[in-house]
């Protein structure tokens, strides 16, 4: 009998630590999606997005329910104390709305993004290079070996000519 299959990864590098649901598709924009029911997607930031926009403070959809978008379309902006950024269709087919309970608490965006921190949901297919939560530790491991060699880089540089 083999034992029971984790509900979520651990994932600790450099100065982040996440727990990554397993029941999700991932983006290498950083978005999660769950299909709630057939092709019913609901997405949302992961925690490493979140942690790279700091404090939520607001955000806003620049479509209605019912609009059809096509993966990578810019659907609204999301705003953190470190930085704003567009919110992007993580998938194709209908925009479906967003969670109306961040409207109430935009900090759900950040402190509970797995759960009632969603942002939108979307009646159709996930973007097709969606991966599993193995597929996003590597792409974090990617983006963070990145981050870390631009600020040796930038330690490194004596701002000398050569």
């Amino acid at each position: 009998m083999s034992a029971p299959r984790q509900e979520s990864l651990y994932y600790r590098r450099s100065r982040f630590t996440t727990h990554l649901p397993r029941d999700r598709r991932y983006s290498r924009a950083h978005y999660w999606l769950l299909e709630e029911s057939r092709g019913m997607w609901r997405i949302g930031l992961t925690k490493f997005a979140t942690r790279m926009l700091g404090d939520i403070v607001e955000f806003d959809f620049a479509i209605a329910a019912g609009t059809n978008v096509t993966v990578g379309d810019e659907i609204g902006t999301i705003e953190g104390l470190k930085a704003i950024s567009m919110v992007f269709a993580a998938g194709s087919g209908a925009f479906a709305g967003e969670n109306s309970r961040l409207r109430q608490d935009v900090t759900l965006a950040e402190s509970d993004p797995y759960g009632d921190g969603w942002l939108y949901r979307l009646e159709g297919t996930a973007a097709p290079d969606a991966v599993d939560v193995e597929g996003y530790v590597a792409i974090l491991d990617a983006t963070i070996d990145a981050m870390l060699a631009d600020r040796h880089a930038g330690m490194d540089s004596d701002g000398g000519d050569d």
